[in-house]
């Protein structure tokens, strides 16, 4: 079962303006009949004339504002069908169109989409209601148009009932890519999304982020704005401000809110940039208004209106700034301006626009060119007739090309030959000749796969219908005192970047950049934004880069952490820098100070082992131990000595681990040797048989040395293989990395230290007590003034090397290992070496013998019977004492005068020579 609705829209146009609508054809606006009837949909005038009266009764009214650009878009449709009729493309079929005038209004559209689906060949233009349209011939097989995107979404949700094609060359609104909505609306340009993105790279190529928006109040304004603030606020642009302005010019608050826009404008004064997204006839009355407000900005076209010759020929335009705008690709159309050159040839009795336009040349053919266009536009039908009979019928050549806005006339012909070749897929193997050779369903789904042959490149629509073409940068420039509309860059939206030509239009576009339009000035590398309490991001205010963090460009959100600790950067740092490596190098003249007092102590070391070796025979060289000896503390003093150098220098491994056992191991050699001695001279020179006997069993030299020496030797290496020292990279001061060695474990090091620290205490304590001992060639003395050295220095070592840090702090160490090793190398032997050199004649055998029995007689008081207590090696010592009554000349009638003490204090007399040397060599081999 079927319902029928009766369609008799009325519209008057023509020969018979003033008349009311007689039947459904004078609604066309222009039309020819073929096999195959393509439909058409264009806003030729912009807005609808509404009625004052009350009631307002459901009557579609006359048009007003004749759009020549929507105008030569019907004729570029007209041309491109009868360029098809007249090729091979589609051989045997003849396209046929109806073309309908939308005011720019949704319910005219509706009025004519409701044509479109009234069935084919029906005599009272009806659409029937059925649940299955498969079957269903309309009155069109598929539809062009429409010109705005609020006209077609309208449009395409009543075609969509029957599935029927709707191609249109200008709808740019991001909606209509929904398939699910709009499953029959196909476009011949891209979405706006491409439009918006575009925008908004040339907005963040020219450095701009306060901008401000003007939009119509409808679908279009609203889908477009919307889709542009996505995409400013993913890139960082804010948008100052936002004004919508009423869809229809009969709007009683259109006035009012235009001058609203403009006082928003002024006020702004920051914002520099202003996008417009609106239909040409609005942007006509905001402009006027900007040139009576001296309103200089950079403008940004939306498609609708970037090649409007219209509004490029305002009177004083250029005080209006710069306007860039984005169109529709344009092709060769060159076919087309012939056939425009050639239309007053054309047979006018079908084409009721052409009528029209012909009326309005007669009109205000007087005019200049702008004039000519206000005249055009502000012609209502109702008064056209009137106003034409008296004037003479005047043609234009020139006026029409003058016009052309050829991203639309391209996208016409495009929309027109993309219909055409999905007919001719449905016509392959079908007599199209008969309407019901196919349905519009069918054609739908051969639209879907064709291909287009376009400026030598093929093109299709994507899955959401659209083609993917590209935009057309336009910069309107002022040439010999006209606005020319050039094209300045491609803008490619798969790559989503500009093609220039030529380097002058690359310059022109780097031009744009000279404007500033931003809420605040341009943070410079170094600095950072700071969001203030504005609701926008853009809106900051520039600080420092802290401390180790850097900005490498302008208008950054954070600044960059300096990437590891070798680097550091300044406050308000565009960069990271290395930070300087330091350590106590060779060239340190600290270091070359304590390096020089180092190799001093090896020339004075080596200086005294010559000394010493020189005077191997004297009794203070033989009384330091011998030879052997002195040579083992010479060679140890050498290696703490040496050990200095491996704190100077870039640390290593090598020198970490080796720098703490060299020199504790030597220092230990060191303290080892000079207890020996300590020992020696404490045994020598007892005459307490407990102690004697005690320090007889203690005497060991070599077991004593080896094992002291040993102990160090196994601490050391346990610290090198369980916590081994390693090369530090010190951060602790800013901006500069401190390489040091890191002792691995403090523990092992105190170990170390402590362990020297207890045997040069042990040391102390012997010499300590032996420091009464005979002055000229006692050790122990001396040795404890080394040792308290010792003690001072590495006392105030400890709390000066906790609290130091930097690359000074090997010196602290050196200092120390300097003054203790002096300080023992001078004491031990520095008196020696004074007796050698300047007291010659204290270094003998006898003056040995002298001192050593002036010193027994003044301990013979405390103890009856003293031994003298010698080395059983030191039998230099011996020797002196048994034979020094054979050397000496103080002997008298064979008697030696040195009188043992003790006994002959005792006895009272004098001993014979040989029976006191006896007694002698009795009490050394006693010991």
């Amino acid at each position: 079962m079927a319902f029928v609705i009766f369609l008799i829209p009325c519209f008057v146009i023509g020969t018979d303006i003033a008349s009311s609508c007689q039947n459904a054809d004078d609604f066309v606006g222009a039309s020819s009949p073929g096999d195959i009837v393509i439909g058409g949909l264009f806003a030729v005038h912009s807005e609808m004339l509404h009625p004052e009266e009350d009631p307002i009764k459901p009557v579609i009214q006359n048009c007003a504002g004749f759009e020549i650009q929507v105008f030569l878009q019907t004729l570029a449709m007209i041309h491109a069908i009868e360029t098809i009729n007249n090729s091979t493309l589609l051989p045997g079929v003849t396209l046929g169109y109806e073309i309908y005038d939308t005011c720019a209004e949704v319910t005219k559209a509706m009025a004519s989409a409701l044509r479109f689906l009234s069935k084919f060949n029906s005599s009272e233009d009806a659409v029937e209601f059925k649940c299955n349209y498969s079957d269903y011939i309309p009155r069109v097989k598929a539809v062009t148009g429409a010109s705005y995107s609020e006209v077609s979404m309208a449009v395409s949700r009543l075609l969509a009932l029957q599935l029927i094609p709707q191609v249109s060359p200008a709808s740019s609104a991001e909606i209509l890519s929904d398939k699910i909505r709009f499953p029959s609306f196909f476009r011949t340009i891209p979405s706006d999304f491409h439009q918006t993105r575009a925008m908004t790279r040339l907005i963040c190529e020219s450095g701009w982020n306060w901008i401000g928006v003007i939009a119509t109040d409808d679908d279009n304004g609203r889908f477009a704005l919307e889709s542009f603030g996505v995409q400013a606020m993913a890139n960082n642009v804010c948008i100052a401000f936002k004004e919508m302005l009423p869809a229809y010019l009969s709007d009683s608050t259109f006035h009012t809110k235009v001058d609203h826009a403009i006082e928003k404008i002024v006020k702004e004064t920051r914002v520099n940039v202003i996008v417009v997204f609106m239909r040409q006839f609005h942007v006509l009355k905001l402009f006027k208004k900007a040139i009576e407000r001296n309103v200089n900005k950079i403008w940004i076209a939306s498609d609708n209106w970037s090649a409007a010759v219209k509004i490029s020929t305002i009177p004083n335009i250029r005080q209006l700034g710069t306007i860039v705008g984005f169109g529709f690709k344009s092709g060769d159309i060159s076919s087309f301006q012939d056939f425009l050159r050639n239309l007053h040839e054309k047979p006018t009795e079908n084409n009721k626009f052409l009528q029209e336009y012909i009326m309005l040349l007669s009109v205000c053919a007087h005019l200049e060119h702008h004039d000519f266009q206000t005249c055009i536009s502000n012609q209502a039908q109702d008064d056209l007739l009137e106003n034409a009979e008296s004037k003479p019928h005047i043609w234009r050549d020139d006026f029409l090309n003058a016009n052309i806005e050829p991203g639309f006339i391209h996208s016409t012909i495009l929309a027109v030959y993309a219909i055409a070749h999905a007919i001719k897929g449905q016509c392959k193997d079908r007599d199209c000749k008969d309407p019901s050779a196919f349905t519009p369903w069918e054609l739908l789904e051969e639209l879907k796969k064709i291909t287009v042959i376009d400026n030598d490149k093929e093109v299709k629509f994507d899955s959401n219908g659209d083609m993917s073409t590209s935009y057309d940068v336009l910069l309107w420039k002022e040439i010999d005192g006209h606005m020319e509309i050039t094209t300045m860059a491609e803008y490619d939206a798969d790559k989503g970047g500009f093609i220039f030509d030529d380097e002058e239009k690359k310059k022109e576009f780097l031009n744009l950049k000279k404007v500033q339009s931003t809420c605040s000035q341009h943070c410079r590398p170094g600095q950072v934004k700071k969001v203030t309490e504005s609701p926008h991001t853009c809106c900051y205010e520039c600080i420092y880069c802290p401390e180790n963090h850097y900005s490498n460009q302008t208008d950054m959100d954070y600044c960059y952490r300096c990437n590891n600790k070798t680097y550091w950067a300044p406050i308000n740092s565009t960069t990271c820098y290395r930070k300087t490596i330091y350590f106590l190098a060779w060239t340190d003249w600290f270091a070359i100070f304590l390096l020089l007092l180092s190799a001093l102590g090896v020339v004075l070391v080596l200086s005294i082992c010559v000394i010493f070796t020189k005077n191997l025979d004297t009794p203070v060289v033989k009384a330091s131990g011998g030879l052997t000896v002195c040579y083992i503390i010479f060679f140890s003093h050498f290696l703490i000595f040496l050990s200095t150098f491996f704190f100077v220098d870039k640390p290593t491994e090598f020198k970490c681990k080796t720098r703490q056992a060299l020199f504790g191991i030597s220092f230990t050699l060191c303290i080892s040797c000079i207890l020996i001695k300590s020992l020696k001279i404490l045994l020598a020179f007892s005459f307490d048989p407990k102690l004697q006997n005690f320090l007889k069993c203690m005497y060991k030299p070599v077991p004593t040395v080896v094992t002291c020496t040993g102990i160090q030797v196994i601490i050391c290496t346990f610290w090198l293989i369980f916590r081994t020292p390693f090369v530090n990279e010190n951060f602790s001061i800013p901006r500069v990395i401190i390489l040091e060695c890191n002792e691995g474990s403090i523990v092992a090091f105190g170990i170390m230290l402590g362990y020297i620290a207890a045997l040069a205490f042990i040391c102390f304590i012997f010499a300590f007590k032996g420091r009464k001992l005979p002055e000229n060639y006692n050790e122990a003395k001396f040795i404890t003034f080394g040792m308290l050295i010792y003690f001072i220095a590495w006392i105030v070592f400890i709390p000066v090397y906790a609290t130091t840090f930097g690359k000074y702090l090997p010196a602290v160490e050196i200092i120390v290992v300097l003054i203790s090793n002096y300080g023992i190398l001078c004491c031990t032997f520095f008196p020696k070496c004074y007796i050698i050199i300047y007291k010659q004649e204290t270094n003998t055998k006898s003056a040995f013998l002298k001192m050593v029995y002036t010193y027994s007689s003044k301990s013979a008081g405390s103890v009856a019977v003293s031994q003298v207590s010698l080395d059983s090696k030191s039998s230099s010592l011996r020797a002196t004492i048994a034979d020094s009554c054979e050397t000496e000349k103080n002997s008298v009638n064979g008697n030696c005068h040195f009188q043992v003490p003790g006994q002959s204090l005792v006895k009272g007399k004098v001993l014979p020579k040989n029976a006191t040397r006896n007694m002698l060599r009795k009490r050394v081999s006693s010991i």
